[in-house]
């Protein structure tokens, strides 16, 4: 009797979205089917699976223990979220040739489906980085007698979701620094940089508005810039390794002594990235805004603005992010809020409050003569005078205006 051969063994998700990618966060359930295509009969121990998800990180560097010697030191860690295994087919041992307990699989394609929960416990997102990584995958292992074993991983995605519709993720960032340049006994005037971006929290795909100004009171020509950065940083044995990476950037116009220019929403765009990781205990990945003034010759003027690039994106009005608008600073369009050019006016008095109404509402007050005497002083007269009155007429035009503000003083002339 010739044996049939295993001509392909497949796993595939049942996905949970419209992009047939398997993207699952902690608590969902991950589902599938293993395959089994065989060409004739064959005899199986077993069919497993082994669904596990894990972070780890691994970096080495070299010390110096003498003129003439030098080592390798190692650093690594693990963190394990689930171990799972399950037994398709067949049963648990495996491990040796005997012909006892074997299952026959005829010719043809075979379905297997398997199931399990991810924990409750909050999951790193899954990531790639240069010293470490968190990976999810679920493994199949198809076991026979004397044949080794058909084995197949396949990795899927798993997303630690981050609400940026959070209080602290939609507060606004800002900062101001300023610094003098020296050289040698002459001392030229300060370069001060001021920047606020309208929240902290940001998805993919969309764009930072920046607010600035920057003004250059030294001999020198200096360009203000803007750049996103992602820093990995990686934990193990104590140490840290950090690796910082420009995301995007953009760059301002070049200011020459005494010039100013201001940002009034200057757009960065976010390209597709990972989102933060900020649960892990070895790997964390974290974003931040640096605005900041490139000074040829001399350290530059920077401002470092954290950010959180989340999953779930800003909903339309639930962003507390109008604070900003008081500054003049923000686009209602953006949120796709609209204002009338001009409010209604209120309705008129005589629409509210007729005479007989007013005449009414006073008669029943003089049927109690006691009440009434004892409330015939100026007080109770005043009241009645004003209480209903129309209320002051309604104006396009404000009554107390704001004073206006002396300007920022320029740059001293040198």
């Amino acid at each position: 009797m010739v044996l049939g051969k295993v001509k392909s063994l497949t796993i595939s998700f049942d996905c949970l979205n419209d992009s047939n990618i398997p993207v699952y966060s902690s608590g969902d359930t991950v589902s599938g089917r293993v395959s089994l295509e065989v060409t004739g009969e064959i005899r199986v121990k077993s069919l497993k699976i082994h669904a596990r998800g894990h972070a780890k990180v691994r970096w080495t560097e070299s010390r110096n223990a003498g003129s003439n010697t030098a080592y390798t030191q190692n650093y690594t860690e693990e963190v394990e979220y689930f171990n799972h295994k399950d037994v398709l087919l067949g049963h648990e041992r495996d491990d040796d040739n005997s012909e006892e307990g074997l299952h026959t699989v005829h010719s043809g394609r075979h379905e297997y489906a398997f199931g399990f929960e991810l924990p409750q416990i909050p999951l790193a997102t899954s990531f790639e980085g240069r010293h470490g990584s968190v990976r999810y995958w679920v493994k199949a292992e198809l076991h026979r007698p004397w044949f080794l074993p058909v084995k197949l991983k396949k990795e899927f995605t798993v997303f630690e979701h981050i609400d940026i519709n959070t209080p602290s993720l939609l507060s606004p960032q800002a900062g101001t620094k300023e610094k003098t340049l020296c050289c040698w006994l002459c001392t030229s005037g300060p370069i001060s940089l001021s920047a606020k971006i309208e929240r902290k929290g940001y998805t993919p795909g969309e764009s930072i508005q920046i607010f600035a100004e920057i003004e250059n009171c030294s001999s020198r020509m200096v360009v203000p810039k803007a750049t996103i950065y992602q820093t990995q940083a990686f934990y193990a044995k104590g140490k840290i390794k950090e690796v910082k990476q420009l995301v995007a950037n953009l760059r301002g116009e070049s200011l020459s002594s005494g010039k100013t220019e201001t940002w009034n929403g200057k757009q960065l765009k976010i390209p597709p990235v990972s989102p933060s990781i900020l649960d892990c205990s070895i790997i964390r990945v974290e974003y931040s805004l640096m605005v900041y003034v490139d000074i040829p010759g001399a350290m530059d003027l920077f401002l470092n603005l954290p950010l959180v690039i989340g999953t779930i994106p800003l909903h339309p009005f639930g962003s507390r992010t109008s604070s900003v608008s008081s500054q003049g600073s923000m686009n209602m369009n953006c949120l796709g809020l609209t204002l009338p050019e001009r409010p209604e006016a209120p309705p008129s008095y005589a629409e509210v409050v007729t005479e007989e109404n007013r005449q009414s509402s006073l008669a029943p007050i003089a049927a109690f003569d006691d009440f009434e005497r004892a409330l015939q002083g100026p007080l109770f007269a005043y009241i009645q005078e004003f209480r209903f009155l129309p209320p002051p007429l309604y104006s396009e035009i404000d009554p107390n205006p704001d004073q206006p503000t002396d300007e920022r003083p320029s740059c001293p002339s040198r």
